[in-house]
């Protein structure tokens, strides 16, 4: 399951590199997967949007026995 999440965020990495930011696979807990944001991301305020609306959705679609996606 990790390597499809990492695949799932390897599709996500260039729509945030597009303005300055990254997303790195910290962990995954169960059904919850952990992920850190970096560059322009780290502190933008959109990041939780961006987290929830882009992230999770995405990595849902490549992996559906995901239940959340969180920021460390």
């Amino acid at each position: 399951m990790e390597d499809r999440i990492k695949k799932a965020i390897d599709t996500i990495r260039p729509i945030l590199n597009r303005d300055g930011g990254d997303i790195e696979f910290v962990s995954l807990d169960k059904d919850i997967v952990k992920v850190r944001l970096r560059g322009a991301c780290s502190g933008c305020p959109m990041s939780q949007m961006t987290v929830k609306s882009v992230v999770e959705r995405i990595i849902k679609e490549h992996v559906p026995e995901v239940k959340s996606v969180v920021t460390v």
